[in-house]
């Protein structure tokens, strides 16, 4: 209990301040740690009608920081929120690819959400670049292939075709937002880019210009039209281009970092038997942050 006890004041309020570190942890997966953001992104969870995902990101903001403070990872990192996204993500997205009417679909995503926090803490101590939402990443996918090893494809949720939805174009974009938690609903949509907006007004734009930067390249390129309907290439743009704002405040980088990111959604091998998840904008930011690096290798700092 002592080292829990390390997570909130001891002056009170422990129970509120232990809430808002999960929802600082919520509102990371896109950048902010914000309690009021997370508030909205988790209202933008329940829009989408979708119980087991909603109750799995509230899981899993719980035990990102839980087990980051009982493992004693840095206090200051846990207060941000910096151990709660990758979690979250990997709470939500379990139910996603794994019934939830299995009790053990849901050891399976407590054990992820350990796992994404430990790698998330080997990110923070080891890298010396952003993870971004590579722990994500790479928890799901270790969790999703050691269940199938283990236990088969029993408790997998039947496969299927994107629906082809209708709206238009902004329907598309605001997909978009929404897939960043693997939704395909618009007032998630528009509910994610209200709560970046509290945050950071300049962030929220980006991600919608990332969103309509992926959804036109793939109108462009003709890709499936019930994926674009979804906001399949959408999010990634939106999370690349907000995550290279943070690098350097500047608009050519994060337009950049979004279409490269479309690109690799468009080419994620489908044959590997995994979901591509934010896989393309973990890479494309990683890549157009490499770029930079090699120009000021090369070039130094420009002259102001």
């Amino acid at each position: 209990m002592g080292r829990f006890q390390s997570l909130v004041p001891r002056s009170g309020g422990n129970v509120w301040h232990a809430v808002l570190v999960a929802l600082r942890g919520v509102g990371q997966i896109m950048f902010q740690g914000h309690a009021a953001t997370g508030a909205f992104f988790l209202a933008g969870l329940a829009a989408l009608q979708n119980p087991p995902v909603l109750i799995g990101a509230v899981m899993g903001a719980a035990i990102g920081p839980i087990f980051a403070v009982l493992a004693g990872y840095d206090r200051e990192h846990v207060e941000q929120g910096l151990y709660g996204f990758n979690s979250t993500l990997v709470g939500l997205a379990i139910p996603v690819f794994l019934l939830s009417s299995d009790p053990r679909s849901w050891v399976v995503n407590a054990l992820g959400c350990v796992l994404a926090t430990v790698i998330t803490w080997l990110g923070l101590r080891f890298l010396k670049f952003p993870a971004f939402t590579g722990p994500f990443v790479v928890a799901t996918w270790i969790t999703l292939l050691a269940t199938h090893g283990l236990m088969g494809h029993a408790f997998d949720v039947p496969s299927s075709e994107f629906p082809l939805e209708e709206g238009g174009f902004l329907a598309e974009v605001l997909r978009g937002e929404s897939e960043v938690m693997l939704g395909d609903n618009q007032l998630t949509g528009a509910l994610f880019l209200v709560g970046i907006a509290i945050s950071n007004p300049w962030h929220a734009f980006l991600a919608f210009l990332g969103s309509v930067i992926g959804t036109g390249i793939g109108h462009y390129h003709g890709d499936p039209a019930n994926n674009l309907s979804v906001g399949i290439y959408g999010y990634n743009g939106a999370l690349a281009a907000e995550s290279l704002s943070l690098a350097k405040p500047a608009l050519a980088l994060p337009i950049l970092a979004a279409g490269v990111s479309t690109l690799l959604v468009e080419y994620f091998p489908g044959k590997l038997g995994i979901p591509a998840l934010t896989a393309p904008f973990v890479a494309a930011a990683w890549l157009v942050l490499l770029t930079v690096w090699i120009e000021h290798r090369l070039f130094g700092k420009r002259a102001e």
